[in-house]
């Protein structure tokens, strides 16, 4: 009996722990100064993207965003400094089979309600600096979103093949809050109940330079 009551505190801690647990976000600190660098324009466009995913109670969406323009500087194998445009007129789902659908969302996403791309209509990681953890990379940058830019640190990896580097960051998540993108946010709106969508959006980069 005495074991029985063991193992049913074990399980209901670890139930509770579950049902607690929150995704961890980046923190978005005050904008890093940095010297304007030369832009290279030597990432290939059509081999990188940004990814991204959203989710409510009961349901996510997710899709990419094309890069319209980006730099990356790398010597002897190191980060030097980097730029990736992001045209937010791009944004793509990939999740809704329905063609219809699919476009009412994207068409949500890129009105004033949510990114605003006809007054904002590209988005920007700027890299700042760059410090080795282990097998990773934690790379430093200025994150621009509609009319606000905070600097974040997101993990990566930088590879070689053929003599072309391939940059790729792990996914992390940013508080839309932090950029001014207030749809659905319960830190901007009172008795959403079940209607909010999660502040947190997940994203990731992919950036492969021309060969």
């Amino acid at each position: 009996m005495k074991k029985m009551l063991i193992a049913l505190v074990a399980i209901s801690t670890v139930l509770v722990s579950c049902k607690g647990e929150k995704k961890e976000k980046v923190e978005a600190k005050e904008e890093v100064k940095v010297e304007k660098t030369v832009a290279l324009n030597n990432v290939d466009l059509s081999a990188s993207l940004l990814n991204w995913k959203g989710t409510k109670p009961g349901g996510a969406h997710n899709g990419t965003a094309a890069l319209k323009e980006g730099s990356l500087l790398v010597k002897k194998g190191e980060i030097v400094s980097g730029e990736f445009v992001i045209d937010m007129g791009s944004i793509k789902n990939l999740d809704i089979k329905d063609a219809k659908y699919g476009a009412k969302l994207v068409g949500h996403l890129t009105s004033a309600d949510f990114f605003d791309v006809a007054t904002y209509p590209t988005s920007k990681f700027v890299i700042t600096s760059v410090e080795k953890k282990d097998a990773a990379l934690a790379v430093t940058g200025n994150l621009t979103i509609k009319d606000v830019t905070k600097s974040i640190t997101i993990p990566a990896t930088l590879t070689e093949v053929d003599g072309v580097p391939t940059f790729k960051s792990e996914t992390f998540n940013i508080d839309r809050a932090d950029f001014n993108v207030k749809y659905g946010s319960k830190k901007f709106f009172d008795n959403l109940k079940d209607k909010f969508i999660n502040d947190l959006v997940e994203m990731s980069f992919e950036v492969k330079l021309k060969s």
